[in-house]
């Protein structure tokens, strides 16, 4: 497993506007219409990453948590469906069913939004404040295959916490690590 750090998008960064198709819905949805009243997660993964893989049975109740409480949740992939089918929207849309997952999951196929959130990895987490603007880019755990930690999703937890508290996330945020993007060839 080739192992990619995310980029660490700058804190305070605006998220960046997309409108892009909801491989379960079928609708084209942009940040607004994902962003929660006290915060949004925005996450990109794919369904073949096994570092994905690991974590995407905990996806979906922590955001059933959250979402109660005010924090929106939306799920993008933008690797190369071309050389990895098994990450397309069709594939996408099954895996998002059979996970049961209460947020969108998006289809970046020009892989322009994955550019504009300079995600690097899947799965790379991004938590924007009530405002849209960046408060939280890392690592969901500790937990990666193969290591003896438990998948709690402690430091999105935590980030997602101190949002609700009014507060802003600690600064000493630990990179998310994972596969890399799948781009297309130039």
């Amino acid at each position: 497993m080739a192992l990619t750090p995310s980029t660490m998008l700058p804190l305070g960064t605006a998220a960046p506007d997309f409108a892009l198709p909801d491989t379960v819905g079928g609708d084209t949805l942009r940040f607004a219409d994902v962003a929660g009243d006290k915060g949004t997660v925005v996450m990109f993964i794919c369904n073949h990453c096994p570092y994905v893989k690991h974590l995407e049975h905990d996806f979906g109740p922590l955001a059933r948590s959250y979402m109660a409480r005010g924090i929106g949740f939306v799920a993008i992939s933008a690797n190369d469906a071309q050389t990895y089918p098994q990450d397309g929207p069709e594939a996408m849309r099954d895996n998002a069913r059979r996970l049961d997952w209460p947020f969108p999951y998006l289809y970046d196929e020009s892989q322009d939004t994955a550019r504009a959130y300079q995600a690097a990895c899947t799965p790379d987490f991004f938590v924007f404040d009530a405002q849209g603007e960046c408060a939280y880019r890392g690592q969901y755990d500790a937990s990666r295959p193969g290591n003896e930690h438990p998948v709690t999703g402690a430091d999105l937890r935590a980030a997602l916490d101190a949002l609700l508290r009014g507060e802003a996330p600690g600064t000493g945020q630990t990179p998310s690590v994972g596969c890399n993007i799948k781009w297309k060839e130039a």
